[in-house]
């Protein structure tokens, strides 16, 4: 029995993804310039939580592909928009409120797809003050997709960041 070698391996595997993934890039990605993306996704990110502290759930779902993947450390898996919606709509509406650590926040484009945003952010209870204590920190890995002129998210990780104070 004959084996192909790493290098061929991964020669064949090359000759078939490089044309694949140009042609998807030409045909229905043209994201901005790698210098406005970071600005860009903030922006995201702030209406997407925006609309999240309020609970306006129309709008926080726009932000999301229907076939969405949602990893989370405690809830487990979410495998739509419609279900991770109503997760919202049960456990967090009129309970907490959630703030991002500006500072912790990278941005990294994937070509011919979109971006990964990742940093961590905070949860506070809805009652509690601005700066007061949070109850809760987790990391968060977006998947941005960049497709016919629209930002969506199509994964999610999120796990616990440790302390909430950190």
């Amino acid at each position: 029995m004959k084996y192909f070698n790493t290098r061929s391996m991964l020669l064949v595997v090359a000759l078939l993804v490089v044309p694949c993934s140009k042609v998807v890039a030409q045909n229905r990605y043209s994201a901005p310039p790698p210098e406005e993306l970071p600005r860009t996704l903030r922006a995201l990110d702030a209406a997407l939580f925006d609309s999240f502290n309020r609970c306006d759930l129309d709008k926080f779902a726009s932000f999301f592909v229907d076939d969405l993947e949602f990893y989370h450390d405690k809830g487990g898996l979410t495998l739509s928009r419609k279900s991770l919606v109503e997760s919202i709509r049960n456990n967090i509406c009129g309970k907490m409120r959630r703030e991002i650590v500006a500072d912790s926040v990278e941005v990294h484009p994937v070509p011919g797809f979109g971006a990964i945003q990742m940093g961590v952010h905070r949860f506070y209870e809805l009652n509690a003050k601005q700066g007061s204590a949070p109850v809760g920190a987790a990391r968060f890995i977006h998947l941005w997709q960049y497709k016919d002129g629209t930002w969506k998210i199509t994964r999610v990780i999120s796990y616990d960041h440790g302390p909430a104070q950190n």
